[in-house]
């Protein structure tokens, strides 16, 4: 198991976690501010069709007609807003960072697994895992001893001359 993998791995999952959050935030956004810009447009057309029960009121022809055409034109430009708003958000973006996503959280097993296999090797076989530490450090006592009889040595020899 790397341990530069693994945090490279995490990275790329925390950042196209980020991207999948930030194209789902635009897309409600955008769906919110439609929706709402179709709410206005609708209470417009809400607001003349009443308008044109007004005038039917008043009046029995031309004044009623202008308004409820300009009512019914208000809800369908309403209805074409909602329709648009309620589609799915671009399908190129959010497939892509869902491949990187699947990814990322793939190599994060693969990573895990090497870690588990260490782990179960270590506890079977204890000698296996020690063997390549306790090599480097006895030659480093080794050395270091070595040193230590040399200066010895050394400080006999020069209190002998003094």
């Amino acid at each position: 198991m790397n341990t530069e993998n693994v945090i490279k791995h995490l990275r790329v999952l925390w950042r196209t976690d980020r991207i999948i959050a930030d194209i789902r935030l635009r897309h409600l956004l955008m769906g919110l501010g439609l929706r709402a810009f179709a709410a206005l447009i609708a209470a417009f057309g809400l607001l003349m069709l009443e308008l044109s029960v007004y005038f039917a009121l008043v009046q029995i022809w031309s004044a009623i007609a202008a308004a409820a055409i300009l009512g019914a034109v208000n809800f369908a430009i309403a209805t074409v807003l909602f329709i648009i708003a309620g589609r799915a958000p671009s399908g190129r973006d959010i497939e892509l960072a869902n491949e990187i996503h699947g990814a990322s959280i793939e190599a994060l097993q693969i990573e895990a697994r090497a870690l588990q296999a260490q782990v179960s090797g270590a506890v079977h076989h204890p000698l296996s895992t020690v063997v390549p530490v306790l090599v480097p450090l006895i030659a480093i006592i080794i050395k270091s001893l070595r040193k230590t009889a040399r200066e010895s040595a050394a400080a006999t020899s020069a209190e002998a001359r003094s």
